[in-house]
């Protein structure tokens, strides 16, 4: 019996084995089964991908890539911009100025003791900033606020050539001033066409930024007659300033100022003047005085000793939306005629309140400053075509120039910038000498250094020398001619404060 079940066990252990055995056979031929599906599949899909791939390069050309760094014109090959012979013509056109002024310091101390009578104590301050050949035999154009009130001006050449300087004749209504030293065969720039300039042009900004010497950078135009009110409006001082300023990224720091604005040809085309920005360093924004108005003004300080300086006799303003909406024009443009002067250009042309001026010659002007650039290229007496819209009509009015006195010629200087005195000298107008209650006078429109740095200041009205009444800058001439030791000079400023000076010549 015990035989019997140990047969049926060991025929149920076998069964039991077999049907193991069968199952996992089983599985294993069900995994083999799915792996050889899955390489099948695979191997489908990676066929079908390379033969679209395959067919959308055979139908359909491949995009070309390209470097960003300079566009490509069709097939032709770009050239980039070359400033290398622009800034080796520069360098040695554009000067390093250096200047010495006395100052008078007062002591706190000595004032707490003694009053404002306690003397005050001279020191010398220095001064830099940069300068621009404009002669071979050495007319330098630099800023007005870089050599102002100096008694020393040293021009510094690229070569390490040193020369002392001059002042031939100070602008402050734009900033501009001109220097001369004792050179000959000058390197120099040629003067471009700032009107021709276009926002986004290559330029080249040429100067001693923080006495780095001929220092070199690069930037475009990013704007056009630009107005920051830089030049503050003095009467007293004959300062009406004209701001229309070239501004640039062109990179520009503290000593730039007098120094050159070029074109990529090595054309000069402005003279630096400012930054714009709160640390007082470059921050992205310079400014710089537009040529064509550097090239009047040094050309008539040359020639004349001053500047000649026109007048449309209009009172302007910029044109809005809601101005042009009120004329009836499609869009704000030009510059509004707010008012006219009596017995001025305008009013003589038959101009009339309410006109749009809309170009000088052939350049239109859009805003006051546009418009004050292109009237400060021409002097008293020039005959200039210039478009107005009235009442929606379009008409060219001939206006024939008129000086600040209302002359329509040039008035040559020869006499009026005395050297010795340091300043330059104007009759009194006839405006002045009625506020002040004067019979005669006449003015001091710049002090320049010399004698006149002793403490007589810009918009002195001189009445006296030496108990001799004075009413032109010639009776000044001949009251100190010949005259040895000290002289006295009385006068008056505007603000009615008369005043006394003791001048040793």
């Amino acid at each position: 019996m015990f035989s019997a079940w140990k047969a049926r066990a060991l025929i149920t252990q076998g069964t039991k084995f077999d049907s193991t055995m069968k199952r996992q056979i089983g599985t294993i031929l069900l995994g083999m089964a799915g792996a050889f599906i899955a390489l099948a599949i695979n191997h489908r899909i990676n066929t079908a991908s390379e033969s679209s791939a395959a067919l959308a390069t055979n139908s359909t050309p491949s995009t070309p890539v390209t470097y960003v760094s300079l566009p490509s014109v069709g097939s032709a090959p770009v050239v980039a911009v070359d400033f290398t012979e622009a800034a080796e013509r520069s360098v040695n056109a554009v000067v390093h100025v250096t200047t010495e002024t006395t100052v008078n310091v007062r002591d706190p101390f000595a004032d707490f003791f003694w009053g404002y009578r306690a003397p005050s104590q001279q020191r010398q301050q220095q001064g830099a900033g940069s300068g621009v050949i404009i002669s071979p035999d050495g007319y330098i154009v630099t800023n007005n606020h870089v050599v102002e009130g100096a008694d020393r001006i040293k021009i510094h050449m690229n070569d390490r050539r040193q020369f002392d300087a001059r002042i031939v004749g100070r602008d402050p209504s734009t900033d501009i001033a001109v220097l001369k030293v004792d050179g000959q065969d000058l390197s120099t720039l040629d003067y471009g066409n700032s009107d021709e300039v276009r926002v986004g042009e290559w330029v080249l900004a040429v100067g001693n930024p923080m006495n780095l010497t001929s220092t070199v950078t690069a930037g475009i135009v990013s704007a056009k007659a630009r107005n920051i009110n830089l030049l503050q409006y003095d009467p007293s001082r004959d300062v009406f300033p004209i701001e229309s300023f070239i501004q640039t990224d062109a990179a520009v720091n503290p000593g730039n100022s007098g120094g050159a604005l070029v074109t990529a040809k090595g054309q000069l085309v402005g003279i630096k003047t400012a930054i714009a920005g709160n640390t007082g360093q470059y921050t992205g924004y310079s400014f710089a005085v537009p040529v064509n108005i550097v090239k009047k003004v040094a050309g008539d300080i040359v020639e004349y000793g001053s500047v000649q300086r026109a007048y449309l006799g209009v009172s302007i303003r910029d044109m809005d939306q809601a101005l042009a909406k009120e004329l009836a024009l499609d869009r704000p443009r030009g510059v509004y005629v707010n008012g006219l002067t009596d017995g001025g250009a305008a009013a003589d042309a038959g101009l009339e309140k309410g006109d749009v001026i809309t170009r000088v010659g052939s350049i239109t002007v859009n805003n006051v400053p546009q418009l004050q650039e292109q009237v400060g290229k021409f002097k008293p007496g020039d005959r200039v075509p210039v478009t107005v819209l009235r009442s929606g009509n379009e008409r060219v009015v001939e206006l024939v120039l008129r000086g600040r006195e209302g002359n329509v010629t040039a008035t040559k200087a020869r006499n009026e910038h005395m050297e010795a005195l340091g300043a330059e000298l104007s009759p009194a107008s006839a405006e002045e000498l009625g506020a002040l209650r004067l019979k005669n006078g006449v003015k001091v429109s710049s002090v320049n250094g010399g004698k006149f740095r002793s403490g007589i200041r810009e918009g002195f009205i001189i009445t006296r020398i030496d108990q001799q009444p004075v009413s032109v800058p010639a009776d000044v001439e001949k009251a100190l001619s010949g005259k040895r030791g000290g002289v006295l000079v009385e006068g008056v400023y505007p603000n009615g404060t008369k005043a006394y000076y003791g001048l040793g010549l």
